[in-house]
């Protein structure tokens, strides 16, 4: 299975578009608690999407205000779930997912960007049986594999992967208990640097010189765009990325 991005990659992504990563995360958290209520003990994917407000540092009021305007206590946008599927450069497959209040709008803004960087829009599932979904809680180089190994397995993970370039370590859980194993890592002193539901690809394709730089372009174009909620991609950029 590919690796993904790294820790660092993804927390660089964060910290680069602070900005617009706030309105992404206001837009989970509507759609969480219109389709699942508003509470987060009884709702896995809010619960999940406060945690990401939370760690970058979006207030408690900004939450809040966004949960009840998607359970109809407060007027707000209603935002629609889309998933675009497509290659890039050198066979690279991506999935886009989006939430937009303009649907028109949204899919001219993807396939603008496909095209516009060697690539193209797929049907629905011509990519998606290239990934899985699961829930990934990923430890920094110098953690305590020993102990996070008997952790992860007593809360139920399906795979621990220690990368031994780096010494990280990701934990891997289906998607459905990611809430309860990160909440039984946590409560026994092995908070994760990073956990997510996200897209895994099966393999990655590795991909080198003016090929990577074209894939990196798109995947920065789409996840520089509003609309835009997560990319996930099966290329090996190496140093590229």
């Amino acid at each position: 299975m590919g690796r993904g991005p790294s820790i660092e990659a993804r927390k660089n992504a964060v910290d680069a578009k602070r900005g617009k990563i706030f309105t992404k995360i206001i837009r989970e958290i509507s759609v969480a608690a219109r389709g699942g209520g508003g509470d987060p003990h009884g709702n896995p994917r809010l619960r999940a999407a406060i945690d990401k407000g939370l760690a970058v540092n979006m207030t408690k009021d900004v939450i809040e205000r966004a949960i009840k305007k998607a359970t109809g206590e407060l007027e707000g946008v209603t935002y629609e779930e889309i998933r675009y599927e497509g290659y890039g450069a050198g066979g690279v497959a991506v999935i886009v997912d989006c939430l937009t209040d303009n649907r028109v709008r949204t899919v001219a803004d993807v396939r603008h960007a496909f095209g516009k960087f060697g690539g193209n829009m797929g049907n629905e599932g011509s990519v998606a049986f290239m990934f899985k979904k699961l829930g990934v809680l990923s430890y920094d180089a110098g953690a305590n594999e020993d102990a996070i190994t008997e952790a992860a397995i007593e809360a139920g993970a399906d795979d621990i992967v220690v990368y031994p370039e780096d010494g990280a370590i990701d934990v891997l859980t289906a998607a459905d208990v990611f809430a309860d194993v990160k909440a039984a890592m946590e409560a026994a002193g092995l908070a994760p640097d990073l956990a997510e539901v996200t897209l895994r690809a099966d393999n990655d394709i590795a991909v080198t010189g003016d090929v990577a730089l074209q894939v990196e372009k798109l995947l920065h174009w789409l996840e520089d765009m509003d609309d835009v909620q997560n990319v996930s991609h099966n290329a090996d950029l190496g140093a590229a990325a």
